[in-house]
């Protein structure tokens, strides 16, 4: 069974901007898509965005033109980078590959 590993979260000021990786155990990476989600206090986890095996990416229209998602298949890590953060960012991040989820990590936008 995968597993998947969330890293990079923080508290950051509105405006600003994080970089969360998933690391993926095994070597199916390369082969498989990968979707990003976030969950806040109170809330339903939503889709954050896709990047399939072959590129293709797509996004909620909440984060898009702020967020991009990429991933390096010789490391097994996939990323978000999160620009112009706001308030409503704030959640834990997951990552999630054939349908297994990693602990998440948490970022938090606030002054």
């Amino acid at each position: 069974q995968v597993q998947l590993e969330e890293s990079g979260g923080g508290l950051v000021q509105p405006g600003g901007s994080l970089r969360l990786s998933c690391g993926v155990s095994g070597d199916i990476f390369s082969r498989v898509n990968m979707g990003w989600y976030r969950q806040a206090p109170g809330k339903q986890r939503e889709w954050v965005g896709l990047m399939t095996s072959g590129g293709t990416i797509d996004y909620a229209d909440s984060v898009k033109d702020r967020f991009t998602i990429s991933r390096d298949n010789a490391r097994n890590t996939g990323y978000l980078q999160m620009d112009r953060l706001k308030p409503e960012d704030s959640g834990v991040y997951y990552c999630n590959v054939l349908h297994a989820w990693g602990p998440g990590t948490q970022v938090t936008v606030s002054s």
